[in-house]
Parts: structure tokens; C-alpha cells; sequence
């Protein structure tokens, strides 16, 4: 009996090894180191009092310090990119523009009338006309917890021209995935609306802007997003709905490594271990698993101004932190 109740034990711990490991298959030194670093970034971004975070949000002229103007795009190929996604329309709107039909296309998309914004975080940018020119200070308007997030506001700007995502390890440039694991610091627009299906998890590297307004972008009937062990990213204006598990293979993450993850859960959004991480104007629904997973000592996170429908778990918060 004993014997039988040991096995059982042995049988469970070993079970929860892939969940301790975030659908790791292997175990080798880039990501214990990056789970070290992970750990000590935490450490630094915690912020213990939530009334002073609370104070913060309803300051009148509240500024996270982050000095956007000598970070404006002057590079002449990122202006004439702009001026080609701004020229689509001049309206102050642009962002809620929708054609009201088709899958996952909520009635919010139906919307019309003159521009309003009705938060601290929306009055910062939404109604200003040369807000398609000036993208990046969307970085200013970042209120709670993620409020030292910056993303990718000191790259240059990355234009995602194709939907496709066919190849995982070795993604094609102007694709989604090409963007997302590059090492420097990008802010990553797109040059029209998208449906984008994932064959496995996009795994997205440190100081990334990922900013669909102007656009209808879905992340759709695929793998979901996954931030593990990373920093500083911003999400605005993504669907993001119909999400399954990954089967699970070789993946990149970065320039200079891939390997071998398991299956994935199913989750819109995983964020594992990650820190300064702002999500605005997200849509989601419709995730096989949960909607957002902030574990492993995930922490200065702000989600804002994002709808949710159509689930079970809409968001799952973990704060201990643990490693094998």
C-alpha cells in the first residue's frame, strides 16, 4: 500500500514539472538564465503600495517621465511608412474604425460621431489629430501598476505587411512573428487590417510595442501569445478570440535562440514571469483555456479599457514565485 501511495506521488510531482517549466520540453542554460534575470527584474518592478499606484492614475497631469519627443520617428523611411498608414483616413476615430461585419467583429465597431474619450489613459492620445504621427507617445499615457512601460519606444518603426506564419523558427520578414523576436527595441504597426492565425505560440521578445490602431487586427483560430522571462511590452488594439491549444514544437524566441515547447494551453495571453507589461484596448474571447495569465511573479502589469466575453476564466493571478 505504501509502495502504491509513493508511486501515485512521484507520478503527480512529475506531472506538474512541464506546467513549472512553462511548455519547456528542455531544460538548457539560456532559459535558467533567463529566468534568473526574470526573477531579479520582479524584485525591482514591485510596487508595494497600491494606494499611491491609485493616486498616480487620477493625477491631472500625471507623466511616467518618459521623454518622447527626442524619440519622435525621424528616420525618412519610418515617416513615409506612417504617412502611408495615416493616409488612410484623417479622422480622430481611426482606431475604432470597423466595418461591422464578420467574425469577431463587435457592435463597439458600429460606433460613430465625433471623437470622445472618456479615461485618463484615452484623453492623453485619442482625440488629437497627429496621433498617427506621433505614435510613440502613447508610451506617456500609462497609468497603474505597468506605468514604467515603455516598449518599444526608443526602436525604430516596423511595419507588419503579411498575415502569414508558417514557418517558426525561421519567420518570414514583415510577418507578425518576424517582428515580435527580433532583439532590439521595435514599435510594430500594421500596414492593413489582418486575420492572423497562429500555428503555435508567439513568443515575443523584450521592448516590444505591438500598436494596431488605425487597424482591425485579429489573432485568431490559432495559438495564442506567450511572454516568458521578458520585459517592457505594450499591446493596444488587438482581437484577440478563438484561441486553441499549440501542439507544440520548435519555436524561436529571439534572433539568437529556439527550442522545443510543449503543448501549449490555450490561453489568449500567458504572461509568465514578465515584468512592466501594459495591455489597452485589447478584445478578447473565446480562449480554450483562460483569457490572461499573469504567473510566476508577473507584476507591474496594467490592463485597461479592454473588453472581455465569451469565457471561463478571464484572468488568472499568480504571485508566488517558484523555479525548479
Amino acid at each position: 500500500m505504501e509502495t502504491a501511495r509513493l508511486l501515485v506521488c512521484v507520478i503527480c510531482i512529475a506531472s506538474l514539472i512541464p506546467t513549472l517549466r512553462a511548455n519547456v520540453a528542455e531544460t538548457d542554460e539560456y532559459w535558467v538564465t533567463k529566468a534568473n534575470e526574470a526573477r531579479r527584474r520582479t524584485l525591482m518592478a514591485y510596487h508595494p503600495d497600491p494606494y499611491q499606484i491609485v493616486d498616480h492614475f487620477h493625477e491631472r497631469h500625471y507623466d511616467n517621465s518618459t521623454d518622447v519627443e527626442e524619440m519622435e520617428e525621424n528616420a525618412s523611411e519610418e515617416e513615409d511608412d506612417i504617412e502611408m498608414i495615416s493616409s488612410a483616413t484623417n479622422s480622430t476615430r481611426r482606431s475604432l474604425r470597423g466595418r461591422g461585419k464578420g467574425k469577431g467583429r463587435g457592435k463597439w465597431s458600429k460606433l460613430k460621431g465625433p471623437c470622445t474619450a472618456s479615461n485618463p489613459i484615452d484623453k492623453c492620445w485619442r482625440c488629437q489629430p497627429d496621433w498617427a504621427r506621433r505614435r510613440k507617445k502613447l508610451v506617456k499615457c500609462v497609468r497603474g501598476f505597468g506605468y514604467k512601460t515603455t516598449g518599444g519606444k526608443r526602436g525604430r518603426i516596423y511595419v507588419v505587411t503579411s498575415n502569414r506564419d508558417d514557418d517558426t523558427v525561421n519567420p518570414r520578414p514583415g510577418t507578425l512573428r518576424h517582428a515580435v523576436i527580433q532583439n532590439e527595441p521595435l514599435w510594430i504597426i500594421f500596414k492593413h487590417d489582418m486575420s492572423i492565425r497562429l500555428c503555435q505560440e508567439l513568443m515575443i521578445n523584450s521592448h516590444k510595442t505591438i500598436d494596431a490602431r488605425g487597424t482591425n487586427v485579429h489573432i485568431a483560430y490559432g495559438a495564442g501569445i506567450t511572454m516568458q522571462y521578458v520585459h517592457n511590452i505594450i499591446i493596444h488594439g488587438l482581437h484577440i478570440h478563438h484561441i486553441v491549444q499549440g501542439r507544440g514544437g520548435m519555436i524561436r524566441n529571439s534572433n539568437d535562440h529556439f527550442g522545443f515547447r510543449g503543448v501549449a494551453d490555450g490561453d489568449g495571453i500567458s504572461i509568465f514571469g514578465a515584468t512592466n507589461i501594459w495591455l489597452d484596448h485589447i478584445s478578447m474571447s473565446k480562449c480554450q483555456d483562460g483569457l490572461i495569465d499573469a504567473i510566476m511573479g508577473s507584476t507591474g502589469i496594467t490592463i485597461s479599457n479592454s473588453h472581455f466575453t465569451h469565457h471561463n476564466d478571464v484572468s488568472i493571478h499568480q504571485i508566488h514565485y517558484m523555479f525548479s
